[in-house]
């Protein structure tokens, strides 16, 4: 459907973690935009509009994933229950270097994209190879995305020269700038185990020169001090620091690992830490702190990381286990308050990807919304908006709008044949012996 105005009438408003559930609401966007709402009452009249009756649905921003490795949808269940070096290094890269191609990132990102609509994300950012074929996954899908080029200091799929890896960051950067509004490309160094700093620092010049996010693994494990390329510092965060490319347009991945120094780099820095929590438990690397990071004033957002090590997409259950595992780590029930990963998954993410009109309801806003069912036995009743975070999850949702296109519609993907899609994974899968 192409973009026009859209009134949502007689539906519960949730805008912002902040603000309390509105019953009996309205709410009209007019093209890509948020333009007014209120109650009821005030309802405009016979606006030219499709009309969507929010009765017994709850309409909310959009959710935001932080981070993702989309095309490995292929990898789903490939290797599961391993540690994260054996799990990287014996199964995942080898199944990278034997199957990852353009045709391959093209249709498994796109089987990644129907699968965060259908639980209401409505915008992600990604970071894999061969990543002009996932932006234009993303482009056909409507998801709002910021795809990021990897690289690596080996041969890489579509890189096979390593020597070249900036270069191919460049070309996909000037490619995909200011060429549609949903499309912020970006750049995507993968660690500093796999990149040296010369590689680092030149990534991160070239992220600044095109005035896009700068993303990096860091911190994941316990062992990650000791196969840094040359180090220059005496923790991950220390070496990032060192080689000056910590920043507020840095997006620190994972962060599992740190001290109290690190910390307080980080919060100095401006950068902002993206936790993928489901994805640290599987592979048993630890618990990010994130509630002592959020109390210090550091930017937290909220990711599920790829699904071959999660292995759902779905922000809602990413939010529950959030504030669960930070109530486990402290022994605290109050540690991070539903709200607080309600705020990671929308308006903090928004802040940390650098996106200024996205992640609440307001007037101006992009209209990226999402209606939730909550006619169900497991939504009822619904006190407050932590039941959004401990209760039900991404099937609730029924309705998605992305900016101001309705993509999905009593669950059903209108932007794409899904089974066409899952029919040309279902054939890449074939030969991984997952069929």
């Amino acid at each position: 459907m192409s973009k026009t105005s859209i009134l949502i009438s007689n539906v519960t408003l949730f805008t912002d973690p902040d603000t309390a559930p509105a019953d009996k609401q309205w709410l009209l966007c007019k093209d890509d935009l948020i333009h007014s709402f209120g109650s009821m009452e005030s309802l405009p009249e016979s606006p030219k509009a499709v009309l969507i009756d929010g009765t017994d649905k709850l309409l909310m921003p959009g959710l935001i994933n932080a981070h993702n490795h989309c095309a490995m949808t292929l990898f789903r269940g490939l290797a599961d229950d391993l540690e994260l070096s054996e799990w990287l290094n014996k199964h995942i890269f080898p199944a990278e270097a034997a199957h990852v191609n353009k045709e391959m990132v093209y249709w498994c990102t796109k089987l990644a994209a129907a699968e965060m609509i259908l639980s209401g994300t409505t915008t992600v950012a990604d970071g894999y190879f061969h990543e002009d074929q996932a932006a234009r996954a993303f482009l056909e899908s409507g998801i709002r995305a910021i795809p990021a080029q990897g690289i690596v200091d080996f041969p890489a799929p579509g890189v096979t020269d390593p020597t070249t890896n900036i270069d191919a960051v460049e070309t996909f950067l000037a490619e995909w700038k200011d060429k549609d509004d949903n499309i912020t490309p970006a750049v995507f160094a993968h660690s500093p185990y796999t990149c040296c700093p010369q590689t680092l620092q030149a990534a991160k010049a070239l992220a600044t020169r095109y005035h896009v996010p700068f993303f990096i693994h860091i911190a994941e494990s316990k062992i990650e001090q000791d196969i840094i390329m040359d180090p220059r510092g005496t923790s991950p965060i220390r070496h990032l620091a060192a080689l000056d490319l910590l920043d507020k347009d840095t997006v620190l991945i994972h962060c599992v690992w740190l001290d109290e120094a690190d910390r307080e780099i980080i919060l100095e820095s401006g950068a902002g830490v993206v936790v993928c929590p489901q994805s640290h438990l599987k592979l048993a690397s630890g618990i990010a702190e994130a509630a002592t990071m959020d109390a210090m004033g550091i930017p937290i957002g909220l990711g599920t990381d790829g699904s071959a090590s999660n292995n759902s997409l779905d922000l809602f259950r990413e939010m529950d286990i959030l504030a669960k595992t930070q109530k486990l780590r402290t022994l605290d029930a109050t540690a991070m308050p539903a709200r607080k990963a309600l705020k990671a998954a929308t308006i903090q993410n928004a802040k940390i990807l650098g996106l200024a009109n996205v992640g609440r309801i307001a007037p101006e806003y992009k209209a990226d919304l999402i209606l939730l069912d909550t006619n169900q036995p497991h939504r009822q009743p619904f006190y407050n908006s932590d039941s959004l975070v401990y209760s039900g999850g991404g099937a609730d949702v029924e309705t998605v709008i992305i900016n101001g296109r309705v993509i999905l519609k009593d669950r059903k993907l209108l932007s794409f044949d899904l089974d066409q899609c899952m029919t040309e994974v279902r054939k890449l899968a074939a030969p991984l012996g997952l069929l």
